[in-house]
């Protein structure tokens, strides 16, 4: 009678894991399939329009002329920004919740509101950054303040994932380089943060990335969507591809949705070269303890 009750809750335990597993597949298949629609369409509708003189030029009102050269290096202008201020920002708010502070209710607050930063909409971190950076600050609509506000946008990401990387370092390490009569800076900057480093650098990347495509800020800001010149210095007026993008988006002639699909396809080629660097950094770079 046992080895009956066993043997049915076995073929029930089976049956229920194939069910969750076709489900599994079905979502991921679905996912897939919707994205390969998405990308052979953009990749159809851009055929023809995107070549070496698309990102060699800048913006027109004509379509057979209209380049992306303004706003593909007003990009990399705002991540010169970007990823230095978020990341020192990021790692040194990381290194001090897990090797510095007390394990008390002002930490678990500070913990809790960083966490629910990341859940907040973008816009918000745009009218921060109108209010401090534009207004008080007088920085205008630079690359300066844009940087800065794109900063405390992907700031909470980058602590979350500094903090992650950091909590995976064993604790035999620390030991021993106690042991070895090492003080705790030494530590962290000899042991910790070595070992920490590709968790570190991969979840900056893809916080990055998500900078690179987020729009709402810069509209905040007041950041123009049309610009036929390059940014000289960081308090220079710039532009950015997704501002671009909708830019063309939003022209009544049908040409310039041609030229919006090439846009796009340069931006996703740009995210897909940095999130490519960080699998590369994880894959070369990650240690096993």
């Amino acid at each position: 009678m046992d080895k009956l009750l066993v043997s049915k809750r076995m073929k029930g335990r089976l049956v229920q894991n194939a069910i969750l597993q076709a489900i599994f597949f079905f979502a991921t298949v679905l996912g897939l399939i919707a994205l390969m629609l998405l990308l052979s369409h953009v990749v159809m509708q851009a055929i023809g329009w995107l070549d070496g003189d698309f990102l060699n030029n800048f913006p027109s009102r004509r379509p057979e002329e209209a380049g992306m050269k303004s706003g593909l290096i007003g990009s990399l202008w705002l991540m010169m920004i970007v990823a230095p201020v978020s990341f020192i920002l990021g790692v040194g708010t990381a290194i001090y919740l897990e090797e510095y502070a007390l394990k008390n209710r002002f930490t678990a607050f500070i913990q809790t509101n960083i966490s629910n930063l990341t859940g907040v909409p973008s816009i918000v971190f745009g009218l921060l950054g109108l209010t401090i950076f534009v207004r008080e600050l007088g920085l205008g609509r630079s690359v300066l303040a844009a940087g800065l506000t794109m900063s405390l946008l992907v700031f909470p990401v980058i602590v979350v994932a500094a903090q992650e990387a950091i909590r995976a370092v064993p604790q035999q390490l620390r030991e021993a380089s106690y042991a070895m009569g090492a003080t705790k800076w030494q530590t962290i900057c000899r042991v910790v943060l070595p070992a920490a480093l590709p968790g570190m650098l991969t979840g900056a990347i893809l916080a990055l990335s998500r900078a690179v495509g987020e729009t709402a800020p810069l509209v905040v800001l007041g950041i123009p969507t049309f610009i036929a010149y390059l940014p000289s210095g960081v308090l220079d007026t710039f532009t950015v591809m997704p501002l671009q993008i909708y830019n063309w988006t939003g022209r009544p002639q049908e040409e310039f949705q041609h030229v919006a699909a090439a846009g796009i396809v340069v931006l996703l080629g740009f995210l897909i070269m940095m999130n490519s660097v960080a699998v590369l950094i994880r894959n070369k770079f990650q240690k096993r303890f």
